[in-house]
């Protein structure tokens, strides 16, 4: 059924995590609050969140700003490889590179990443049902927020690759009944002091 009223979804990459991944930074739990101050005045009526503790426990510092917003754990939130091309799909200058970078999924990414990405599709993006526009959060996996912000673009499968983002940078995507997909904001930071931004990102890349 399509969907009669206006999702704003909300997208953000879990806050810096520890060296094991067994949860967050000091940098990082700053980060979640402050994102979470951020969002406090917008209407959300969800937050998703991987499994994973860095991801569980940024929803959770957010969460602690938000009055009365349930947190819900996703499979479909989760730290996955959404997509693995074929070498006839990338551009050829460059699918070695990305090709060296998959070689590292292993047999159950490559088994039950792209199902996962299809479920993110089907719960998180397109038009909301109803009358009332909706505003939810899904707080994520650099890999997840590329595939909702390729699918967005309507870029092909691949396009994923390449895309980075920041620990706690938010993105930010509209889906209107009857219109394409907008990109409102891609890796905002602004909500971060200077020693707090870029983490996550490839150091040759910051700004």
């Amino acid at each position: 059924m399509t969907g009669t009223a206006t999702r704003y979804l909300y997208i953000a990459r879990h806050g810096e995590a520890s060296p094991d991944e067994s949860g967050l930074t000091e940098a990082g739990r700053r980060q979640a609050t402050l994102l979470g101050r951020r969002l406090r005045d917008v209407p959300l009526t969800a937050v998703h969140h991987g499994p994973l503790p860095r991801a569980e426990q940024t929803a959770r510092l957010i969460g602690d700003h938000l009055k009365g917003v349930p947190l819900r754990v996703s499979d479909a939130a989760g730290d996955y490889v959404p997509y693995i091309p074929e070498r006839a799909e990338l551009p050829a200058d460059s699918a070695d590179f990305h090709l060296r970078f998959l070689a590292g999924a292993d047999d159950e990414e490559r088994r039950h990443g792209p199902g996962l990405a299809r479920r993110a599709l089907e719960l998180f993006t397109g038009p909301a049902d109803g009358e009332e526009d909706r505003h939810e959060l899904v707080v994520t996996h650099n890999f997840l927020v590329a595939w909702l912000v390729r699918d967005a673009m309507h870029a092909p499968k691949w396009r994923w690759l390449g895309l980075n983002h920041c620990n706690a940078a938010l993105t930010v995507i509209r889906y209107a009944p009857g219109r394409p997909a907008s990109v409102l904001l891609s890796n905002d930071m602004r909500h971060l002091p200077t020693e707090l931004r870029w983490t996550g990102f490839p150091a040759e890349s910051h700004i």
